[in-house]
């Protein structure tokens, strides 16, 4: 741990050693927008979109659903998880993180880019939030709605920034179910209407596990290579098994969800279908020997993710 430590501190080294690759080759570094695509992390935006949609149906069901306002809050919400994806890109390849990962190259960590180009991206993506949060709350009059975006946007950036990141001390999951489930949930609702009722904070955890979920079986993939970056994720703490069990409560508890309103509402019915997603993402995280594996269950949660956040709004709408 010492020895990644001091690597961190003396800079990138991935991006040293990738310009000196470079440098040996005679070629100048090359970039596309596959790479800046890439780095946004599209895979990871269904954890964005599934909270916003139960929400917007939760509001329909509560008869305050706006069409405006759901979208302002879809854009704040993938606008975020993009600006999340770019500032970790930057900060785990300043730190050096990224010299261990196995798997596609990171803009920063493989020295494709400067850094400042990955965190001015990064910035821009925040800001585009924060205008979308800005012109829901002007629409809504709901004030009080700055702050809240304010501390969303604090806690994407010490995510993987800052001296003392939160996601190097296994504290990710907490801050993920919180904000990509229960905060992005019930704010959603909150924007459109002031009736308060309890569906919101329940169809907010179920979202939540998922995005947890996710998050659980990416650190799991990259256990040995955190654990040699000096990064105490969750599944570093708890270790493999536990983190696989782990897994698999995040992906099967959220069915509590349809199955307690499955009498009020019988549209609760279409959610039980992402099992047939959930599960066999299940076994393949129990018995998965090989990064691949856990790659394509990352896909598979992503899906189920977003198919959940989907069918339980058009359940509570309809």
């Amino acid at each position: 741990m010492n020895q990644a430590r001091d690597r961190r501190r003396s800079g990138n080294p991935a991006a040293r050693a990738a310009a000196e690759r470079q440098a040996a080759a005679g070629a100048a570094p090359r970039i596309t927008w596959r790479n800046w695509v890439g780095g946004a992390r599209l895979r990871t935006l269904p954890l964005a979109v599934a909270p916003v949609a139960a929400g917007s149906g939760i509001a329909h069901m509560v008869q305050g659903f706006s069409l405006t306002l759901s979208l302002l809050a879809l854009a704040v919400a993938v606008f975020l998880q993009i600006g999340v994806n770019y500032a970790n890109d930057y900060s785990d390849g300043v730190r050096g993180t990224d010299e261990f990962r196995v798997g596609p190259a990171r803009l920063t960590g493989s020295g494709l880019v400067n850094p400042k180009r990955v965190l001015a991206l990064a910035l821009v993506f925040f800001g585009l939030a924060a205008v979308a949060g800005l012109v829901a709350v002007v629409l809504s009059g709901r004030w009080w709605f700055l702050a809240l975006g304010a501390v969303a946007i604090v806690a994407a950036w010490f995510y993987t920034g800052g001296k003392r990141p939160y996601g190097y001390a296994g504290l990710g999951e907490v801050v993920v179910f919180v904000f990509f489930g229960i905060v992005a949930t019930v704010g959603t609702v909150w924007l459109q209407t002031d009736i308060e009722v309890q569906e919101p904070w329940i169809a907010g955890a179920g979202v939540g596990l998922f995005a947890v979920a996710v998050l659980v079986v990416n650190n799991l993939r990259d256990i040995p290579t955190d654990r040699l970056a000096g990064k105490r994720t969750l599944a570093v703490r708890i270790g493999d098994r536990a983190s696989r069990i782990l897994y698999v409560v995040c992906v099967l508890l959220p069915f509590a969800v349809p199955a307690l309103y499955a009498v009020a509402q019988p549209g609760m019915i279409l959610v039980w279908f992402v099992l047939l997603i959930a599960i066999p993402a299940s076994v393949i995280t129990l018995t998965a020997k090989t990064p691949r594996e856990l790659i394509l269950v990352l896909q598979l949660t992503s899906l189920a993710a977003l198919a959940y956040g989907v069918l339980l709004g058009i359940a509570f709408a309809f």
